[in-house]
């Protein structure tokens, strides 16, 4: 059996924090039906360390290992690029030699996007203070640019959201099904995992 290992952008600094991270991921993979087979979560913090935590352990993968990077896209993806053509045009990260295009995966644009994307689990969190009237009906959820996002999630949680605790917290409580159908990325991403 492959064991896959996920170095997934963001985590901020601190026990504490790593511990929110880990904990709010496995009930994510969990919600998406992942039990049996879940995948370890390494906490990367920053997008290039986590790029660069993924570029070192696919180097040295055993035969048994599937190293994956999840990191936010940060910008909209050409509707012609995969997600290590879209890093490259952005980052100027390079493809390690031993990853191909089912090594990489994109929060498009960025997780706060696929928050967004559940606005009841949103409205069960923050309670009174959340006003999904804030929330347009995007047709396209990973075409909004991440300030928008960020801007949008500021008002409809009459600023009550932000990263580290509260957004682990409410990762823990989303869709991963809401998730996936609103953001093709994200679908693709779980329809992976759940295939392996």
């Amino acid at each position: 059996m492959v064991s896959i290992k996920i170095y997934i952008e963001g985590g901020g600094d601190g026990k504490d924090l790593d511990s929110r991270f880990r904990e709010a991921w496995t009930k994510f993979f969990k919600a998406a039906g992942l039990q049996g087979k879940m995948p370890r979560q390494v906490r990367g913090k920053g997008r290039k360390n986590a790029y660069d935590l993924f570029c070192t352990a696919i180097q040295n993968a055993k035969s048994d290992e599937l190293p994956l990077l999840l990191v936010d896209s940060e910008d909209t993806v050409a509707g012609d690029h995969t997600a290590w053509q879209h890093l490259k045009t952005r980052d100027r990260w390079d493809k390690p030699v031993k990853a191909d295009d089912q090594h990489v995966y994109l929060m498009t644009q960025l997780m706060e996007t696929w928050l967004l994307a559940d606005p009841t689990t949103l409205q069960a969190y923050f309670g009174k203070d959340f006003k999904s009237d804030k929330i347009p009906n995007w047709p396209d959820f990973e075409a909004v640019p991440k300030q928008t996002v960020l801007d949008i999630l500021d008002k409809a949680t009459s600023s009550k959201y932000a990263k580290g605790k509260v957004s682990f917290e409410v990762l823990s409580k989303t869709s991963p099904q809401i998730v996936a159908e609103k953001c093709p990325h994200a679908k693709k991403f779980l329809d992976f995992l759940k295939e392996r």
